[in-house]
């Protein structure tokens, strides 16, 4: 199972049963885990809890490390297959010489049959020629002359029928051959293109790995409030509220915002990765300062706020748009922050939010779809006591008015209202699940 599959499951399990947020592996399949306390470790497994889901540090630098020794062994068997491929385009080559030889024995051969023809044919004119008043002499001898003409050209014959046999077998064996080399090229290109996905893979894994077990740890910096509508239909989009404050006692530098949501399990069956994977809801969101929406991916997973001053907070508006085949069912949104400073210290937001709502039936054929009423967004906190936009830094500043009415009065386009309505999945991994991957990692030796 990979890493960021384990930790979206993880985050599935925390906005569904907060009580396993933390929790082992194992939890993930119960439909109703036990707390924390009283689970026990399956037969086999330690105290660990995920250490046979989670791979470690070094298994996964081996992991690299031999799919490099594979990717390099296929390199050399591709260049092999192409080098035998060649090989048999050269005059040298054994097989290039038996069909060499074989063709210039049959072109000898046919000559000589022609040869013998053209004897045949001669003889038996002058046979056929003889005058009235040949001899008996002259009969014999014309009449064996025949004959002979009848033997060498039968042999030519022969001779030309096994060199074209001949001549047939080692153009069929160059043939063959050239085939079969061409099959192992192509063998050999695939196993090189398998081997250099399972190193890449290793080598992304290796890297996200790295980059979840940094110095960073959790911090109390950053409040997160998150809140929407408690329906939406399939088909529809609807407009949430992300807040995020700093709420430590001195200025953040550079604070980014992670948030995904999901469709979840329905309960009633154990939790299924591949199945929460199958994403239906496209995340996007928009602020003061960015007015277009924008859309979550995996390359771009995160929105920049910026530098928050000390009680400074920074409002973005996420839009979420449910696929019109998504099932009726339980879904959440999730968001949580991070934050770097200049000094080198850095750390994790604590505070964990989501927002649960329920994903209703497509309502069928419908207006474009309009963003949530005001009276579904979150309650504002309190801007600081100084005024203008110093509570944010970020492309010209940020507003610290709550989201609030329409698109259209944040100057958004109207017509990015249907976009993404088609999309079959988000970023392959979900905010929260980076927050409970550091959150595994933090203060742990690797």
């Amino acid at each position: 199972m990979k890493i960021r599959r384990i930790l979206a499951t993880a985050v599935a399990a925390a906005v569904t049963t907060p009580v396993v947020f933390l929790s082992a592996a194992p939890a993930f399949a119960d439909t109703k885990p036990s707390p924390a306390s009283t689970q026990k470790p399956a037969q086999g497994e330690d105290d660990k809890g995920d250490k046979d889901d989670m791979p470690t540090l070094e298994e996964l630098k081996a992991a690299v490390a031999l799919a490099q020794k594979e990717y390099d062994e296929a390199v050399v068997g591709l260049a092999e297959a192409k080098a035998a491929v060649d090989a048999l385009s050269k005059p040298d080559h054994v097989l290039v010489v038996a069909a060499a030889d074989a063709t210039k024995a049959a072109a000898a051969a046919a000559t000589a049959k022609t040869a013998a023809d053209e004897a045949l044919a001669k003889a038996e004119k002058a046979l056929a020629e003889l005058p009235a008043d040949a001899t008996e002499e002259q009969k014999a001898a014309a009449t064996t002359a025949v004959a002979e003409a009848k033997k060498t050209a039968g042999e030519a014959d022969a001779a030309k029928t096994a060199a074209d046999a001949l001549l047939g077998k080692a153009s069929k064996e160059l043939l063959d051959a050239n085939q079969a080399a061409s099959k192992v090229v192509g063998l050999a290109e695939k196993v090189k293109k398998a081997a250099a996905e399972t190193l890449t893979e290793a080598k992304e894994e290796l890297e996200f790995f790295e980059e979840i077990g940094g110095e960073c740890t959790e911090d109390e910096a950053l409040g997160i409030e998150l809140s929407g509508p408690k329906t939406v239909a399939a088909g529809d989009s609807a407009v949430f509220t992300l807040r995020v404050t700093n709420t430590s006692d001195r200025s953040l530098d550079a604070v980014e915002a992670y948030t995904d949501a999901g469709v979840l399990p329905d309960g009633k069956e154990p939790l299924d990765e591949d199945g929460f994977f199958k994403r239906y809801i496209t995340v996007e969101w928009s602020s003061a300062d960015v007015l277009e929406w924008t859309k979550i991916t995996e390359e771009f997973d995160s929105i920049e706020v910026g530098t928050l001053v000390k009680g400074g907070h920074y409002d973005v508006k996420l839009r979420l748009t449910v696929d019109p085949e998504a099932p009726v069912g339980p879904g959440v949104a999730w968001a949580y922050g991070e934050f770097e400073n200049n000094d080198g210290t850095c750390g994790i937001g604590e505070d964990f939010g989501h927002a649960n709502f329920d994903i209703t039936a497509a309502k069928g054929d419908k207006p474009e779809p309009k963003p949530t009423p005001s009276g579904t967004t979150a309650t504002p906190t309190p801007a600081p006591t100084h005024g203008g936009n110093n509570n944010t830094t970020q492309q010209g500043g940020s507003s610290n008015t709550p989201v609030r009415g329409t698109l259209a009065a944040t100057g958004a386009n109207e017509n990015l209202t249907g976009l993404g309505l088609a999309a079959a999945a988000t970023v392959a991994l979900g905010a929260g699940a980076m927050v409970v991957a550091r959150r595994r990692k933090a203060g742990a030796s690797v």
